[in-house]
């Protein structure tokens, strides 16, 4: 194994703040042996994508979460956190040149979050609370994309959920400022 990726879930009750739900914490060695324990030790708001390198909206998201990377510098971390996968998901992100923070056999992690499908995206402020999930943006396919493949799909819904996460963060952003 290229990489050796260790860790260990906790499984301790997370308490809800004000109707808001706190990611469950766990820690691991990133791709490049950082050691970590998160969410606690995420630098800024965290962006949390669990995915599959064979998942069509998963690879149409990537690219404009790096653009949202790029946008806003430090005040995010983007994680993500690879399951379901058997292919090398180092490979696939350092091969596009994305500089996510990464996790492979997440599957763990990924059921402890509520994960059951791809792409999962959630945004955790900086005290630990779920701000944003975008499985409550996923909905029903229009009638005209039944004919569409999946990658097509993926490529006419991913702008749309990167638009979203961008308005999450500002609101994140603004809320911290203020």
């Amino acid at each position: 194994m290229k990489y050796l990726l260790l860790f260990a879930v906790l499984l301790l009750p997370t308490p809800a703040i004000a109707d808001e739900i706190i990611a469950p914490s766990f820690d691991f060695i990133a791709s490049d042996g950082t050691e970590m324990r998160l969410p606690g030790d995420q630098e800024g708001i965290g962006v949390y994508l669990f995915w599959a390198s064979w998942c069509p909206y998963c690879r149409a998201l990537m690219p404009h979460l790096q653009s949202i990377s790029d946008e806003y510098g430090d005040s995010i971390s983007i994680y993500t956190l690879n399951f379901r996968d058997e292919e090398d998901p180092d490979a696939y992100i350092s091969g596009r040149g994305f500089d996510f923070i990464s996790m492979n056999n997440a599957d763990e992690v990924a059921e402890l979050w509520g994960a059951h499908g791809t792409p999962a995206v959630f945004l955790v402020d900086g005290e630990g609370a779920i701000r944003f999930n975008l499985y409550e943006l996923l909905i029903e396919n229009p009638p005209e994309f039944d004919q569409l493949s999946h990658r097509q799909k993926a490529q006419r819904r991913a702008p749309l959920w990167a638009a979203r996460i961008r308005q999450a963060l500002d609101a994140l952003i603004d809320e911290v400022g203020s």
